[in-house]
């Protein structure tokens, strides 16, 4: 991280050194920094409108496309909204406030609606979103595992947010820039103050932060979603370095941009064509055109990449409880379409080499054709530590479907997490599935521990 940081003082002194920029040229990076703040900001945040159609909006006030009247409304609130951000980092008289980020959420929402939410037991319900002030219910979301991830309750959010300015006050002039923005914005969104447009808020104070330390805004990409939320997930287990770093790596591409644009070269030609890429393979998977069907080899290929790595991953973590009891026990079983049977059957002798070559057979890669479903149970037999030697178990199901998978455990069975074929799972997205469960069993062995 510290090479990153390093790469991005050079390059501010470098674009430092071709300042002040050619006013038609600055024109131009400024109306493309303005469009893909405005484009991917919110469109990370389910807005539909196509990169087109908001230049349409925002520089010509035209709309094209059917979409929502409040998808134009919030276009246009948010580019109000990087406007005041500017304004703000220019006035280096005013602090940043609490009554500041409440106007952030007025502007970007325009006014009060009706949204799906999630209630604190994890059913779904509709909420009236009130803007411009904190949170009156709690809020969470749905991880991919199915599990429930809360924020700071509506109690707590006021004293949270004056801590939290209070230590921007304090770090201000202390920490590098991008250490200082990325941490304002895991910091923001960890408490998640609003009922909606927290994400957009958290980016709209980071880039505060970095224009008023007179560097260029950075750009949250869409298409990079998925390596963002990555980087805020290992932030929530304590590990903030790779999310300065992401931050980091991305305010490289602006000051290149920047940099570029300032000695009259061309900044749009491969970065747009990437995007309109994007942008239409994201329509084309909305039109169901890139729908990728099961069959005998994306099945085994799915098998092979993600479940058994899951599987693998899972007795890794148990492993070291196996001397406390008496027994183990790994079995694995599949179902097809006319019959039942077990293709790994694990004891304590087997191991995951000898099962992997057991499992990729030319017989059980013809069988994929036909499989319904696969079933993983480990058994933890006979806790030595008690009279009564209770045993304990971790189940997975996984369910194949013509265009998607589920993972099914005890805790969301109910709303199961679907996953597209063709999709490698990172060893993250691994342990977000099996850490609830484990953490589980290890609390049921500390009751029974207490108990004997």
């Amino acid at each position: 991280m510290i090479n990153t940081l390093d790469k991005v003082d050079e390059l501010a002194q470098a674009l430092k050194a071709v300042l002040p920029m050619n006013p038609q040229y600055q024109q131009k990076l400024d109306k493309k920094f303005r469009l893909e703040f405005n484009y991917n900001s919110n469109h990370m945040e389910g807005n539909t409108l196509t990169y087109g159609e908001t230049e349409l909006l925002l520089i010509f006030n035209e709309t094209k496309g059917n979409h929502t009247l409040r998808e134009y409304e919030e276009m246009k609130g948010h580019d109000v909204a990087i406007k005041l951000i500017e304004e703000w980092a220019g006035d280096k008289e005013h602090p940043l406030t609490e009554s500041y980020i409440k106007n952030l959420n007025q502007v970007i929402l325009k006014e009060p609606f009706w949204k799906e939410a999630i209630t604190a037991d994890g059913q779904n319900t509709r909420r009236l979103i009130k803007i411009g002030n904190y949170k009156e219910f709690p809020n969470s979301v749905r991880l991919q595992n199915g599990e429930l991830f809360n924020y700071a309750s509506p109690a707590e959010t006021p004293i949270l947010m004056q801590e939290l300015l209070n230590w921007y006050r304090s770090e201000e002039s202390t920490l590098h820039p991008v250490t200082l923005a990325a941490m304002l914005h895991y910091k923001f969104v960890r408490i998640h103050p609003f009922d909606d447009g927290n994400g957009r808020i958290a980016r709209l104070l980071m880039n505060y932060v970095l224009l008023k330390n007179n560097l260029p805004p950075i750009i949250i990409k869409a298409k990079d979603k998925q390596n963002y939320l990555r980087a805020l997930h290992l932030a929530d287990v304590g590990n903030f370095e790779p999310f300065i770093d992401y931050i980091a790596n991305q305010l490289v591409w602006s000051l290149e941009i920047s940099i570029s644009s300032a000695r009259g070269e061309n900044i749009e030609e491969f970065e747009d064509l990437d995007k309109e890429l994007f942008v239409l393979q994201q329509e084309l998977k909305n039109e169901n055109v890139l729908k990728t069907s099961a069959n005998a080899e994306i099945i085994f290929d799915t098998i092979e990449e993600n479940i058994i790595p899951l599987f693998i991953l899972t007795e890794e973590k148990l492993v070291t409880l196996k001397e406390y009891f008496f027994d183990f026990n790994r079995r694995i079983e599949y179902e097809l379409d006319d019959q039942n049977g077990t293709f790994i059957v694990g004891t304590k002798n087997s191991r995951w080499e000898q099962l992997k070559e057991n499992w990729l057979t030319k017989q059980i890669r013809a069988e994929m054709k036909k499989v319904k479903n696969i079933k993983y149970n480990y058994e933890l037999k006979g806790f030595r530590k008690t009279v009564s030697a209770p045993s304990f178990w971790l189940n997975l199901e996984i369910y194949f479907y013509e265009y998607n998978y589920t993972i099914q455990t005890e805790r969301n069975r109910n709303q199961p997490a679907q996953m597209p074929y063709g999709q490698k799972l990172s060893n993250i997205e691994l342990q977000n599935f099996i850490t609830p469960l484990i953490k589980e069993i290890i609390e049921r062995i500390k009751q029974a521990n207490g108990n004997h």
